[in-house]
């Protein structure tokens, strides 16, 4: 893992850009804008993807795999991410030629060029609550430039360049880049403490989050409800703090939140209340649109307008993202990784199945989180899912840590029956298709690849009998 160094300069000009790292859904959106601008583009990733292809047909040059043949002569700046090694061939060359090398957040703070910026902020919820306010801010009629950290699912990505001066990001809290940019409007979704292995403690992450509070320009909307976003709120010395959640003294209060089905509740500001509903399922997307409306209050727009407009929202790739159903099972994607999303996610799922099952297939995310929080994961998917597929784990930027595997997470459930360690992908598939039944949801869980194992799920139910209980 490479930590960024803000300090290196940014170019001021940038005529060809070179991305390590380019399939990933934030730099794939960022090197679609550099496209926009009229900037070529290379790129390499060390896995294929759709969104390789996408860039491709845009013309930029993308590569499988990284070597140091991929940096082209004309390249004068080099992108990358966190993820990647200090060893890597194409970011040794880069230095060895003494290239501009800049992380993903100065390339974004580079596009965004002084224009009036809303940063979404959070441990959970940035992605959607990002989504949201671009969807609803086009459908008021504005045409704000956005980057988000994945694909909004009615517009089919994950950026875009617009007219108005407006631009919103989702801004990264897990290596301190959140603090770059020159915020206006800043929305903290929650500060559950995450990343601690960049933070250290928790004192830091909280006071990360009231340090990007603090520097926002205009205003501050930040959660009434959770532990974390009040003990920040405690530390603020903003004039303009706008809260929102279910609390009373909430400034947007939501309220009256019906989970039975596609998710709806009533938002209430200043006297006044609108009813909404989303097509998408779960209590936590109630909270998000609260979050989203309070951003659209701060900017001008009305109470009725704002909740008419996040209405709209059809939500984000690899968020609840249903992918096929065979033999009556449906089968889901999650991006969840942490404790409380996987709790978020399975309520949402349980909201909607009826009276089917929901068997979970989990991929812990890195080592750390995993050593640190096995019990939590343990906890919440016995709690939440009538079934548990457990996966090793996906180390991203982190080498393997000896016993700390998926079967740490699945010995830690009270009871074993709920859960089966299934290290083989295939394997796990076929697993998971024998023990599932018509009306039952399966929903992959994890931010690494666990979506791929998917169109192997389905295989294994299309090719199988009835599951155990049919």
């Amino acid at each position: 893992m490479i930590r960024p160094d803000l300090s290196l300069p940014i170019p001021e000009n940038i005529e060809a850009a070179h991305f390590i790292g380019i399939g990933g859904s934030g730099m794939s959106g960022l090197a679609r804008m550099f496209l926009e601008r009229g900037i070529r583009v290379s790129g390499s990733d060390r896995a294929d993807s759709t969104a390789l292809r996408e860039l491709a047909d845009l013309g930029a040059t993308v590569h499988v795999g990284h070597d140091a043949a991929n940096l082209g002569d004309d390249v004068d700046t080099v992108v990358h991410t966190g993820a990647i090694w200090p060893e890597n061939p194409e970011f040794v060359l880069a230095k060895q030629r003494g290239l501009h090398v800049i992380h993903r957040s100065q390339a974004l703070y580079w596009l965004i060029g002084g224009r009036r910026l809303v940063s979404v902020a959070g441990a959970h919820g940035k992605t959607t609550s990002t989504g949201m306010i671009v969807t609803a801010l086009r459908d008021l009629g504005v045409e704000p430039t956005f980057v988000n950290g994945g694909v909004i699912a009615q517009l089919g990505v994950s950026s875009g360049s617009g007219s108005d001066e407006l631009f919103t990001i989702e801004a990264d809290e897990s290596d301190g880049t959140f603090l770059l940019y020159d915020t206006s409007i800043a929305l903290i979704t929650n500060v559950d403490p995450d990343h601690l292995d960049h933070w250290g403690t928790r004192d830091a992450f909280y006071a990360a989050f009231a340090r990007f509070a603090d520097e926002a320009r205009e205003a501050v909307v930040i959660s009434s409800d959770d532990a974390g976003a009040r003990t920040v709120a405690e530390q603020l010395t903003h004039p303009d703090i706008v809260t929102f959640g279910e609390a009373p003294e909430a400034t947007v209060r939501v309220s009256d939140i019906v989970t039975d089905g596609p998710v709806s509740f009533a938002i209430t500001h200043d006297g006044e209340t609108v009813s909404a509903q989303l097509p998408v399922p779960g209590a936590h997307n109630a909270i998000n649109a609260a979050g989203a409306v309070a951003v659209l209050l701060t900017l001008g727009h009305g109470l009725e307008a704002s909740v008419r407009a996040v209405e709209g929202f059809a939500g984000t790739v690899r968020r609840f993202e249903l992918h096929g159903v065979e033999r009556g099972v449906s089968v889901y994607d999650d991006y969840a990784h942490h404790p409380t999303e996987v709790a978020a996610a399975l309520a949402a799922a349980r909201s909607v199945v009826g009276d089917g099952r929901i068997i979970a297939i989990q991929q812990p995310h890195t080592y750390s989180r995993t050593q640190e929080m096995y019990r939590e994961f343990a906890e919440v998917l016995e709690q939440h899912a009538d079934h548990t597929v457990m996966l090793d784990v996906y180390g991203a930027r982190e080498d393997p840590v000896p016993g700390v595997t998926g079967e740490l997470v699945s010995g830690a459930f009270a009871d074993p029956s709920h859960v089966h360690y299934v290290p083989d992908w295939q394997a796990a598939a076929e697993y998971t298709a024998s023990i599932a039944r018509g009306g039952d949801y399966v929903i992959t869980l994890g931010c690494g690849n666990v979506n791929l194992i998917i169109p192997q799920v389905l295989g294994a139910l299309a090719s199988s009998g009835p599951g155990a209980g049919e």
